[in-house]
């Protein structure tokens, strides 16, 4: 008599195990996709105005280019701040390995593994010109696409010397 009532529920069970394996597949999908290919970031503040808004965007990070070594000057970049490790920051590549970089008082060159990284707002941005170069091991990920707000949506391109913006084409060597 025990057994009838177990086989009244056996198909319920069988029905919540698929659903719960769904679900868990549906959250590792999404883990991976997060972690190794693409992931959604908020960026506040002043440091990249005016290519990011002020009080805040929403932009897509891709995770690929970093893995390829695929980054060059001028691209926007999600990257580990070098100050405070819980923090992530976005800001533009301004030099990689090799490159000599710098202003009127002083120019350094990008020792290898390492990039240099600066706000747009150079008047209102903490980066590399007060903590020196950033190991590479401290990108996250390329900023490709700003989500909101809606005036700003659509791509980030790559800012080139000449202060205009392209795609994310190749950059020349100094």
């Amino acid at each position: 008599m025990s057994l009838q009532v177990f086989r009244h529920w056996i198909p319920t069970v069988k029905d919540a195990f698929d659903r719960t394996l769904m679900v868990a597949k549906f959250f590792c999908g999404l883990h991976v996709t997060n972690t190794f290919l693409c992931t959604c970031a908020l960026a506040m503040g002043p440091s990249m105005l005016p290519t990011l808004n002020l009080t805040g965007s929403l932009v897509l990070v891709e995770r690929l280019s970093i893995r390829f070594g695929k980054m060059a000057s001028g691209e926007v970049v999600l990257i580990r701040s070098p100050e405070e490790p819980r923090k992530v920051v976005i800001k533009r590549i301004v030099g990689v390995e090799g490159d000599a970089v710098g202003n009127e008082e002083a120019t350094a060159v990008v020792p290898k593994g390492h990039i240099w990284i600066e706000g747009d707002n150079k008047h209102n941005s903490r980066d590399s010109r007060q903590f020196g170069p950033v190991p590479y091991g401290l990108l996250e990920g390329r900023v490709f696409w700003v989500m909101w707000p809606p005036e700003d949506f659509g791509s980030v391109g790559r800012k080139v010397e000449n202060n205009s913006l392209e795609s994310s084409a190749g950059c020349q060597k100094t």
